[in-house]
């Protein structure tokens, strides 16, 4: 078994495509030894979803012999791709195992970010088993970063150390991310509060809305958990009962998450927990498993929304920001529950305040939520409720919740596309 890391980065071959944990499990120490040996390499593909902290290896520096080929584009990755130096595969995020399990993108070495192995010599992928589990099962080569401060999770993360053919100890700190609500998010979330019946099952992700959305949840009862991302809100929930996840058909009295992001408080909480449970991407963001538990409620964002009810959430026109993700793996599942409630929430207006509540998608707007899908979109100034509505009817609803200096604009343009909608009696 090799341990010393430079032997261990070794491993690693010109024109290898190797996989790289994401999330809190990103293992810089060996990516810091990688881009230390970018002299002796070249053509190496680098595949991951979302990488937290410093990605060195995406540094324009190594531009000649790393490549980044993203199936989420990540902030630290985000300039690499648009300028060229890197690319996305846009993709759900339930079906990324498929991509190492079919040989669509065959792995050469995975490397991942563990907790020690206990007694019997099994570790855990600790705060990000997504994809990583697949990664982990289709590698010719896997080289761990075995850290103690990973938390030890319960599911489907635990790997025995035999599967390794390097482990490399390192103690450092797990990136964290905490978000600040601000009073328009604040508003954001009342709003998607309201939606929340008493025995849904949730699914929400991070940032300044989800949090405050769980924040607005003390009062409710009998809550679930099913989820990809688990964040900071929750635990308040799980401590004061609110959340009991005995209402769930799958996993009854425990959360279910695929990876957590949060602050070290959220990863001490997951760590040897029997409550929570981290499983394979797949898994938790199948549809058919999704739309299994009662009154499946998932909270999503986005950049923008069309007077369709078209959602862009991975880019701004042609500029990469972020990713499908798992976003209509739960707003399918969701409309497909009994009693459920796809909502994407986002603010009215841009940090310039632009309308994201627009007439047209910019040029080049990916969408990620079809017309079709869309059912609650949210603002800070209510909720615009699209399913069966016509196009004509979609308009009004939307532009009820855009920002009152863009209505007007955006009536006109409805008026011209189409025609009589002013008119249009509302349902």
């Amino acid at each position: 078994m090799i341990t010393n890391v430079r032997e261990a980065v070794a491993l690693i071959s010109p024109g290898n495509r190797v996989f790289i944990q994401g999330g809190p499990a990103t293992p810089h120490f060996l990516l810091q030894a990688l881009a230390d040996q970018a002299a002796r390499l070249w053509d190496i593909e680098l595949v991951s979803i979302s990488l937290q902290g410093n990605a060195v290896v995406a540094d324009k520096r190594y531009k000649d012999t790393f490549r980044m080929n993203s199936l989420f584009v990540s902030e630290n990755i985000r300039a690499a791709v648009n300028e060229g130096r890197g690319d996305y595969v846009p993709i759900f995020l339930s079906e990324i195992p498929l991509l190492f399990r079919n040989n669509i993108l065959p792995l050469d070495v995975a490397l991942v970010h563990v907790s020690p192995p206990d007694k019997h010599g099994y570790c855990s992928l600790g705060t990000s088993v997504d994809i990583a589990l697949s990664a982990v099962k289709h590698a010719n080569i896997i080289i761990a970063q075995v850290n103690p401060r990973m938390p030890r999770t319960h599911g489907d993360g635990i790997i025995h150390k035999s599967n390794f053919q390097a482990m490399v100890d390192v103690c450092e700190e797990l990136p964290e991310v905490v978000t600040t609500a601000t009073e328009i998010a604040g508003r954001i979330a009342g709003h998607c509060a309201n939606l929340v019946d008493d025995g849904a099952t949730l699914q929400i992700g991070i940032g300044a809305i989800p949090d405050a959305v769980l924040s607005c949840l003390s009062s409710h009862k009998a809550l679930g958990v099913h989820t990809e991302m688990f964040s900071d809100g929750l635990i308040p929930l799980i401590e004061r009962g609110v959340v009991t996840n005995e209402h769930k058909q799958k996993h009854r009295g425990k959360t279910v998450a695929s990876f957590v992001l949060g602050s070290r408080k959220l990863y001490d909480f997951i760590d040897d927990n029997p409550a929570v449970a981290l499983l394979g991407i797949d898994y938790v963001n199948d549809t058919s498993v999704i739309r299994t538990n009662p009154k499946v409620t998932a909270i999503n964002s986005a950049i923008e929304v069309d007077i369709t009810g078209q959602v862009c959430s991975d880019s701004i026109g042609t500029y990469h920001y972020s990713g499908v993700g798992g976003q209509m793996d739960f707003i399918r599942g969701a409309a497909l529950s009994t009693g459920g409630k796809p909502i994407i929430a986002l603010p009215s207006t841009t940090s310039k305040n632009e309308s994201k509540i627009v007439s047209f998608l910019k040029k080049g707007a990916g969408v990620v939520t079809t017309r079709a899908h869309a059912h609650y979109i949210v603002t800070e100034y209510g909720v615009a409720y699209l399913y069966g509505k016509n196009m004509r009817q979609r308009a009004k609803a939307l532009i009820e919740i855009a920002h009152p200096n863009h209505r007007e604009a955006l009536e006109k343009d409805a008026f011209e596309r189409f025609h009589s909608y002013a008119f249009e009696r509302s349902y």
